[in-house]
């Protein structure tokens, strides 16, 4: 098995896509394992070291067993694995793929046929200082920026973010609030006295099955 084609994989699942401008879509994710930061909204955090090494052609195997043409590979963290650009080399012709990453790692080798969901880090998650301002630079129009909104400092924060870095003019911008911290009806009625233009959006999955691991 040849390390350069391994990946340290917590689990690999078929559901609902509950978040981003794919909602709704059946699709399988591969979850990495590993993660540098310890966000305060963390549901994943037993991603953090728990995984087993699995070698590309395994992880393709499941992924074609399942027969979805969306495919999200989520974390833990993924960039933090070095080989998971190569691996998103490998799927990107293949699947409709996006990446759901924080922004801690540099996206600029990214398959520019993979979708990026852009987590920016707000300053309740504990993890603002993380942020990696050049990443924007690097960003694609079919792309996505997400701000998980935990309270209304944070809202007036990533206003404020998003008009300093112009984010609007790169790529769709989403704003998600914390799930059982930040109404989504206070979040909704804030962007529309604003006239923010911003898609809302919740993680859906949580709303069909609850906050399970695995959906």
């Amino acid at each position: 098995m040849s390390k350069n084609r391994t990946l340290m994989i917590n689990e690999i699942f078929y559901s609902i896509q509950g978040e981003s401008l794919s909602v709704g879509e059946p699709t399988t994710f591969i979850r990495l394992s590993g993660c540098p930061l310890r966000c305060s909204y963390c549901d994943t955090n037993y991603a953090f070291k728990d995984g087993k090494e699995y070698d590309f052609d395994k992880i393709l195997k499941v992924v074609r067993d399942y027969n979805s043409r969306f495919v999200t590979v989520t974390g833990g963290e993924p960039l933090a694995q070095t080989n998971c650009i190569s691996f998103l080399d490998l799927i990107a012709n293949e699947y409709n793929v996006s990446l759901e990453t924080s922004n801690a790692y540099s996206i600029r080798e990214v398959n520019t046929n993979v979708t990026i969901v852009l987590d920016v880090k707000t300053p309740k998650s504990n993890e603002s200082d993380s942020n990696m301002e050049e990443n924007y630079n690097y960003l694609k129009n079919t792309d996505q920026i997400k701000f998980v909104i935990c309270d209304l400092d944070d809202y007036e924060w990533s206003k404020k973010y998003i008009n300093d870095y112009k984010l609007l003019e790169k790529c769709n911008i989403l704003f998600s609030p914390s799930y059982d911290e930040m109404p989504l009806e206070d979040l909704a009625n804030r962007i529309l006295d604003d006239n923010l233009p911003v898609r809302l959006q919740f993680q859906f999955h949580k709303y069909i099955w609850g906050d399970v691991r695995g959906k």
